[in-house]
């Protein structure tokens, strides 16, 4: 009799649980497709302080824009991290064209980040076109000295995920320019990452690795119409030459911020679940896909639960991390004083994938943990969110340390992301606001959930 009373009692107690669970993330969901601020946060950050490149004016607007924003919510704790970033300058708009026949034909491209400038002349070669750093080192140095090396690796459109073929065809524009120039080249250019027939080259960080700055040289991104373009043309003239005029400067590291806000928990104050995405974009745009999107939806989680008089039970920040795109100084620093200050992280969630419709999440834990999580997916279900997955959460999180952790990552759908991605047209116009506050209720979601059970 007894054993059969406790059963029943069980039993009632995971069905008043996963009654509470529904309710709470219907609360989320309506109030974030409501009442949300994290539309208008953007609006903000994308409209009236703009690009927010690492080491810029426009980047500490942003932290002092956040950092306000944040103080209005009634948080318990908001407060700037030092640390110190890289300062890259684009200089003048770039240029570039071919000749052909004796007609000059423009390509639009851009700097890519860190490179060097050419000449105040500009710098004109030879084109060899290459598909991959593979190809590029069985074509041999005298192939390659002197020239200019064109990487046009198209991303494969069979992929359904477009970060695994954004995965498959970046290492040419990171290490290309390194390899380029251990074998004579004098400079690079590098199809842009996207699907995309368009012309908006697509900027990105590069790196001369361990090269002394002597055989640094310039290096660009070409839109993927100039791309394909460029290729008809050296299939027509065999010594084809190429004109680009780079006038992107480096300039000594300089004091930058990350911005955190924080609610104390109320049962374990000591554990720590963190929500985040990069403050800083490139030059070109101001970002509001990458990651301003997921600056105001982790900044969301926070302003919900406020709201909603949710009490977490762990401590929950969000960390809002400077220099992601050039050298992910923020989560790195983050990282080195949480070491220090021998802090606990539990839990840690990155928005760095897009505005657009949330579909799931991403994470890295032990398969206890996961099997967990994926008991939890009929709660996400009637809100489209579906995929639950093993892979990669994000970068700023990545450097995360702890005794034991669980990291996810948002999955917003990827097919239109890389239309937008470190190019030009990454603005506001292009963020629905609808898709944004789904994707803030979904993580705000999931951190109460989280927040709820905790790890195993």
């Amino acid at each position: 009799m007894k054993k059969n009373t406790l059963l029943v009692l069980l039993f009632t107690s995971i069905i008043y649980s996963q009654s509470n669970d529904q309710k709470m993330l219907k609360n989320i969901y309506t109030y974030s497709l409501t009442n949300s601020k994290c539309y208008s946060w953007l609006d903000d950050l994308s409209n009236k302080i703009g690009s927010r490149m690492s080491g810029s004016v426009g980047a500490e607007k942003g932290v002092a824009y956040i950092k306000a924003q944040l103080e209005t919510l009634g948080l318990d704790k908001v407060y700037l991290q030092e640390v110190m970033v890289p300062k890259w300058v684009r200089g003048e708009k770039e240029t570039a064209y071919f000749m052909d026949n004796k007609t000059k034909v423009t390509i639009p491209i851009c700097a890519l980040g860190g490179s060097i400038a050419t000449s105040k002349n500009g710098l004109t070669a030879e084109v060899i076109e290459v598909h991959s750093l593979k190809e590029l080192e069985t074509l041999g140095v005298e192939k390659i000295k002197g020239k200019i090396v064109f990487y046009n690796r198209p991303f494969e459109a069979e992929n359904i995920d477009a970060f695994t073929s954004y995965g498959k065809c970046v290492d040419q524009r990171y290490y290309g320019a390194r390899d380029a120039s251990k074998m004579g080249a004098v400079g690079t250019i590098v199809r842009s990452m996207n699907f995309r027939l368009d012309d908006f080259p697509h900027t990105g960080a590069q790196s001369y690795g361990d090269l002394p700055k002597e055989q640094y040289i310039p290096t660009a991104a070409i839109s993927t119409n100039g791309a394909e373009l460029l290729s008809k043309k050296l299939k027509e003239y065999n010594n084809l030459k190429f004109y680009m005029k780079l006038s992107c400067q480096t300039y000594d590291d300089v004091l930058s911020h990350n911005v955190i806000g924080e609610i104390k928990g109320s049962e374990h104050p000591e554990k720590i679940m963190i929500v985040g995405g990069h403050l800083d974009s490139w030059d070109l745009a101001d970002g509001s896909h990458d990651d301003g999107a997921g600056v105001v939806q982790s900044m969301e989680v926070l302003e919900l639960f406020k709201k909603l008089n949710y009490k977490p039970k762990n401590t929950i920040r969000v960390v809002l991390f400077m220099n992601e795109e050039f050298g992910g100084r923020g989560g790195k620093k983050y990282e080195e004083l949480s070491k220090a200050n021998k802090e606990n992280h539990i839990f840690a969630l990155e928005s760095d994938a897009g505005g657009f419709s949330p579909r799931g999440f991403s994470f890295e834990c032990d398969g206890a943990n996961f099997e967990k999580i994926t008991n939890w997916k009929y709660l996400f279900e009637p809100y489209l969110i579906h995929s639950f997955t093993i892979g990669d959460t994000g970068s700023d999180i990545g450097h995360l340390t702890s005794a034991k952790i669980v990291k996810a990552g948002l999955m917003p759908d990827s097919q239109r992301y890389f239309d937008y991605h470190h190019a030009a047209n990454d603005k506001f116009d292009a963020v629905n606001k609808r898709e944004l506050e789904l994707g803030a209720a979904t993580m705000a979601s999931l951190m109460y959930l989280f927040d709820q059970y905790g790890i195993d």
